[in-house]
């Protein structure tokens, strides 16, 4: 690898890792304004997409400039595409963190509509999948990548679980059916983030050890490292 080679790789890398704290924070931030029904908030992650889809048409033309200049192989081709289907998907989160905040300012307008303790769940699985994606790519780890590839049917599962609950709440609240449907529409836009998740943790075993692994769910719970889960407090 060329000296200038290096120095736009690990330009890149840091591209990549400011998009996602800033990819991240947002999540968080849209999730904060349902559960606190927090109007500024919500308009502040609305106001902030902008930010993000700049950051990753940035990170787009860094990738396609190396790969003209560079002509790289092997592991730094690996990695520049990775790094291409990374940035898409972090866009996305970041797209969907603006549909979560937009249920969020309409909410904060409501009355006598709680966040539900399943949604919350899911929220904050959906929170370690996402914050578990990014420590893989930082630390190129396979076996945390792989671990939130499996951890993908748990959020499946609570997604479905808060539809019963919201069809339950409807049949009784009619009044707050478009409230409840908001709450539903969030839980579908997080669950859309894991699936992002898991994309990414995908990118990392590719980056990582060359192996295209989508569409092979059944295998990454084989492969998810016995007595490791308890100890990083994951099921």
């Amino acid at each position: 690898m060329t000296v200038h080679m290096t120095r736009e790789i690990n330009r890149l890398k840091k591209m990549l890792l400011k998009l996602c704290g800033i990819v991240e924070d947002r999540f968080l931030q849209a999730v904060k304004s349902i559960k606190d029904k927090d109007a500024v908030l919500a308009k502040k992650v609305i106001q902030g997409d902008i930010e993000i889809d700049q950051m990753e048409v940035d990170v787009e033309e860094e990738c396609l400039k190396m790969l003209a200049l560079y002509q790289p192989v092997a592991i730094d081709l690996r990695f520049i595409i990775t790094a291409l289907k990374i940035n898409n998907d972090l866009e996305r989160i970041g797209d969907l963190a603006v549909n979560i905040a937009e249920r969020g300012e309409y909410l904060a307008k409501q009355r006598g509509i709680e966040f539900p303790i399943e949604l919350e769940k899911m929220a904050e699985k959906t929170k370690a999948m996402l914050r578990s994606s990014l420590e893989a790519l930082v630390n190129m780890n396979c076996d945390l990548a792989h671990r939130v590839c499996a951890d993908d049917d748990e959020v499946d599962d609570m997604n479905r679980q808060i539809f019963l609950l919201v069809q339950q709440k409807i049949q009784k609240k009619h009044k707050q059916t478009e409230a409840l449907v908001h709450l539903l529409s969030a839980s579908r836009h997080m669950e859309r983030i894991a699936d992002h998740a898991t994309n990414i943790a995908e990118d990392v075993i590719y980056m990582v050890e060359g192996k295209i692994v989508r569409h092979k769910a059944e295998e990454y719970k084989s492969q998810v490292p016995q007595g490791k889960d308890k100890a990083n407090g994951q099921k």
